[in-house]
């Protein structure tokens, strides 16, 4: 089979506090998206989803980027960057104009959207996106298109991603460090979205639980977009936490036992089954595991005893997360685990029951030349960003203030239109 020809690249940067990961990808002629190379790397220089270490979390994104262009055989110079700390907020703003009855033409969405510049209230943050969800003509709602049709009034819903300024720059300045030119900085809860949702989950309503390593994102999206999240510090990385210290174990010991012999759920036979704290290549004379055997094993029971204790502390903070959203009753049923962490077997199973609401795990959509690794949910958000850059969003501040209507009006619209116009520029 032929490759296909590619019309446009697109390259991004998830920069987590596990791993960085790149993905170089590109538009097919036919509107395909292929995956022309991918590359990860540990993270080092950051915390919490926070730029910790400039100079290490430079090296980072400079390393992850290399592979993917090694891969993909070209050079990128501008890459999306995911984001999921910074003091991540999300909130809708909306606006509403007077079209009179008549047929609505490109230059009255624009102005509509200018207009709707006016009612974002960052309160000091730094406004990341500002896109424009759905419209609504005379109280009719979900209109993905309102050019050509007539209506009395038009309105715009429009999601609006704020985080803090200072930890922003931090992420930008250390692409920027790695030779790279930043095109926007994205919120993961809008990337793993566009990764992870079906169009039909986001209009009936749904909440996205990202488990990444230390941070976990929770949105709730509904009518089409994301109506809020809150971002809780907590993610899988403090369970190989809780591991290490309750056997008295190195980290990455921990981390390999709940990769390897970890579950949500628990069964009988746990009891007899011993997990060997050591691996082949391990040095030798490392910590012998507390409750461990003569050969330095522990039973599987009391390791998934660990997990789902601290498992109860994070369904109990998504479940304080999704009440605080509004997230209940009828339409607040379907729950969507993805990130690193929703990879732990019987997760889903567990916080079904945890929550009360069908939980399934999100993975990102098949795309042409997606590597294995990647098509798992630690992945979501590295290949939503490449989907959400070749959506070509509609960011309301890139809009141009200059508005010309292309029809004439007569009177007193025609003193409004001035009226209006006047206001716009001065």
């Amino acid at each position: 089979m032929a490759t296909p020809r590619i019309s446009k690249v697109f390259a991004a940067v998830n920069i987590g506090s596990f791993r960085v990961s790149a993905m170089i990808a590109g538009l097919s002629e036919t509107g395909e998206m292929v995956v022309m190379g991918s590359g990860h790397r540990a993270a080092q220089g950051i915390k919490r989803g926070y730029v910790t270490d400039m100079q290490a979390a430079t090296h980072s994104v400079r390393d992850a980027i290399e592979r993917a262009e090694k891969m993909a055989n070209i050079g990128i110079q501008k890459v999306w960057i995911g984001c999921s700390g910074a003091g991540l907020a999300s909130t809708t703003a909306r606006i509403e104009v007077d079209i009179g009855g008549r047929r609505i033409e490109q230059d009255d969405i624009e102005h509509l959207l200018v207009a709707g510049r006016e009612v974002i209230q960052p309160d000091g943050r730094t406004v990341l996106h500002a896109q424009p969800a759905h419209y609504t003509l005379d109280g009719a709602h979900g209109v993905p298109n309102p050019k050509g049709l007539h209506a009395e009034r038009l309105a715009v819903d429009i999601h609006v991603m704020l985080a803090d300024g200072a930890p922003v720059r931090n992420i930008t300045e250390a692409v920027q460090n790695a030779h790279l030119d930043v095109e926007t900085v994205v919120g993961s809860p809008v990337a793993a979205g566009h990764a992870c949702l079906t169009p039909e989950e986001r209009e009936l309503g749904v909440a996205l639980v990202e488990f990444g390593a230390e941070v976990t994102t929770v949105s709730v999206h509904a009518a089409g977009m994301l109506l809020g999240m809150q971002v809780i510090q907590y993610g899988s990385g403090d369970i190989t936490d809780a591991i290490a210290s309750a056997f008295g174990i190195r980290r990455y010991q921990a981390e390999r036992l709940k990769c390897m012999s970890g579950s949500a759920i628990a069964s009988p036979a746990d009891h007899r089954e011993m997990i060997p704290v050591n691996a082949p290549g391990d040095p030798e004379g490392g910590p012998v595991a507390r409750h461990a055997d003569d050969k330095n094993r522990i039973p599987r029971a009391e390791l998934i005893s660990v997990i789902t204790q601290q498992l109860g502390f994070f369904s109990e903070e998504v479940s304080k997360a999704l009440k605080a959203l509004g997230f209940v009753g009828q339409t607040g049923q379907q729950v969507v685990l993805t990130g690193g962490g929703a990879q732990l077997p019987g997760l889903a199973d567990y916080a079904q029951s945890a929550l009360g609401r069908p939980v399934r795990i999100g993975s990102p959509p098949t795309m042409l030349g997606l590597p294995p690794g990647h098509a798992t949910p630690s992945s979501s958000t590295l290949v939503g960003l490449v989907l959400f850059a070749a959506a070509d969003p509609v960011d309301i501040r890139a809009i141009g203030p200059a508005y010309t209507p292309t029809v004439s009006y007569k009177g007193a619209k025609l003193a409004s239109r001035l009226l209006r116009a006047v206001k716009d520029y001065f």
